[in-house]
């Protein structure tokens, strides 16, 4: 595919392409074109939907990056949560191309490249606040921003059609818990330089006010910590949210107590982040979960994972009575300190209706603030960036339109205002902008080490499998005579239980036996025609009985 920038006369003109990120929160991957340089902003995953059955995650289409990789200059990573850099690993298996991020994301990021085997393949470059990468005909600057994870970085693209901000997942700080607050002022020299673009966070746009701060959280957890002095106190979040694990070490030294780290992807984040010096642990606060055992409850907390209620997180395990080393006890507190993402609704609700059971209290409320900009932080930094043309990124369409909206209130003209979906090409120029056309994009599926290779077809089998259950018909016919020699024989699973429905399945035996020597005695040899014709009368048979349609696996064998 024909990829530049069309010579239309006018002035240089920029490509925004963007491949995830915009109908959903996750996903998120931008790539940028002028000329014959392209990069790319973010890789990231989101997480399979209820009905993606056996789905481990889902990566964007790269065909299009793929198509063009002889072009492709660097990657650019924002920050380092899994709905940025998730996918990462995988499009870096099939480019080569440095990857530019700031210290802590480089470090998650080295994790994630180890654990697939290609670390020592790929070129990290660590860059710092103010420091700008040349790539190709893009000049691209890392900016401070306040997010959920430390070292979360804008990017301003420069490249000869004009500057473009990209804001990344961002939150305006004034009292961080860790390092500084945004650094406003260089948005706002930008702003009065001129900028073309800019593709600004919109999770929480549909939110007036302000996003509270980060340490507001802090109080909260010092009143829980006051309260329940006789209680043991377990602790779910984000692995990734640093900050709010170093406000929670904080306030279990304050009150004597001893922390344990528990979960595999905790540890992993937090033993890095302590590594580069992003968390401070005090010494003698934290002890291993084998130590746990040698003090009082009351004496100890632990920090874990499963605030979403995954199945084999930390806490669903010992909510569930299955964690090898920790067991839930009357009287425990348990909080969870992060916001439900939409559709983990129910197996959180699992998660607590479990705890519950086993004596323990729950806190599910007022112990998180988010990591994303409400309506008047959005509108402050439009204010002082002042692009010419807006279009907001990272949400589902009624997050990004809410942003929208409150653009215009702005003054931003509508028309410069776009609303783009994954796949569309926008052309960006200081006297003309509009969508040219459409690229490959979509949801890459990734069950197990297959990428890809599970679609729309195998997702429906599944399904069907799910709801009704497969019956196998298994006969064997003689070479050439085609005479049946054994069966058909009738295999059940997931659609009743054979022992409490001999009738039903002695019935559809019968149907089976009159379709098979039906089609012997019409001389039918095609096998296709044979399986479809058992397929046909026995669904019709259950369907009639039953209402239900299971998988129908017809299986002939061949003997000379």
């Amino acid at each position: 595919m024909d990829s530049k920038p069309r010579d239309t006369g006018l002035s240089p003109s920029v490509r925004v392409i963007p491949l995830g990120g915009l109908e959903e929160i996750g996903m998120n991957m931008t790539v940028f074109e002028y000329g014959d340089s392209m990069i790319i902003v973010d890789v990231g995953m989101s997480f399979p939907s209820d009905d993606m059955l056996g789905i481990d995650m889902v990566i964007p289409d790269f065909s299009y990056v793929l198509q063009n990789a002889d072009r492709l200059k660097a990657i650019f990573i924002t920050h380092g949560h899994e709905d940025h850099i998730g996918a990462l690993p995988y499009l870096l298996k099939q480019v080569h191309v440095p990857v530019y991020a700031t210290k802590l994301t480089q470090g998650i990021i080295e994790g994630k490249l180890e654990e697939h085997g290609i670390l020592n393949d790929v070129r990290q470059v660590i860059v710092q606040y103010g420091q700008v990468v040349k790539a190709g005909d893009f000049r691209v600057e890392f900016i401070k921003t306040n997010h959920s994870i430390e070292d979360a970085a804008a990017l301003a693209i420069s490249s000869p059609a004009g500057v473009i901000v990209h804001t990344g997942d961002f939150k305006i700080d004034y009292t961080p818990v860790f390092g500084d607050m945004a650094d406003l002022q260089r948005f706002a020299e930008l702003g009065r330089k001129g900028v073309l673009a800019m593709l600004c966070d919109s999770t929480n746009a549909v939110r007036p006010g302000f996003t509270p701060s980060e340490r507001t959280v802090g109080k909260t957890f010092d009143h829980i910590f006051a309260e329940n002095k006789d209680r043991r106190i377990l602790v779910a979040t984000f692995a990734s949210n640093v900050d709010r694990v170093q406000q929670i070490i904080n306030t279990a030294r304050r009150y004597g107590r001893k922390v344990v780290v528990e979960g595999r992807s905790m540890v992993n984040v937090i033993g890095k982040a302590n590594e580069l010096g992003y968390i401070n642990i005090p010494d003698g606060t934290l002890i291993s979960i084998d130590e746990l055992n040698n003090y009082p409850p009351e004496q100890t907390c632990l920090i874990t994972t499963g605030s979403q209620g995954e199945s084999m997180a930390a806490l669903s395990r010992m909510a569930a009575s299955i964690h090898r080393k920790v067991s839930i006890l009357p009287g425990d507190l348990v909080v969870f300190s992060s916001s439900t993402i939409p559709g983990n609704e129910k197996s959180v609700s699992k998660v607590i209706n479990e705890l519950e059971e086993k004596g323990a209290v729950v806190i599910n409320h007022d112990t998180h603030v988010s990591g994303h900009a409400c309506q008047e932080e959005i509108k402050l930094l439009y204010s002082l960036v002042r692009p010419k043309y807006a279009i907001p990124v990272h949400g589902e369409y009624r997050h990004r339109k809410a942003q929208a909206d409150v653009v215009a209130e702005l003054g931003i003209p509508k028309e410069n205002i776009f609303m783009i979906n994954s796949g569309c090409v926008l052309e960006l120029s200081d006297d003309h902008a509009g969508v040219v056309e459409q690229v490959p994009s979509g949801a890459v599926l990734v069950d197990g080490l297959g990428v890809g290779d599970v679609g729309n077809i195998v997702l429906r089998d599944r399904q069907a499998l799910a709801q009704d259950g497969i019956i196998i018909v298994a006969m064997t016919l003689e070479k050439y005579s085609n005479q049946l020699l054994a069966g058909p024989d009738l295999v059940s699973r997931g659609f009743v239980y054979i022992r409490e429905s001999e009738n039903l399945m002695d019935e559809a035996q019968q149907v089976c036996n009159d379709a098979v020597f039906g089609c012997i005695e019409n001389h039918v040899t095609d096998w296709a025609k044979i399986k479809n014709t058992i397929r046909d009368d026995l669904g019709s048979f259950l369907w009639k009985k039953m209402k239900r349609s299971p998988v129908i696996l017809p299986i002939i064998m061949e003997v000379e």
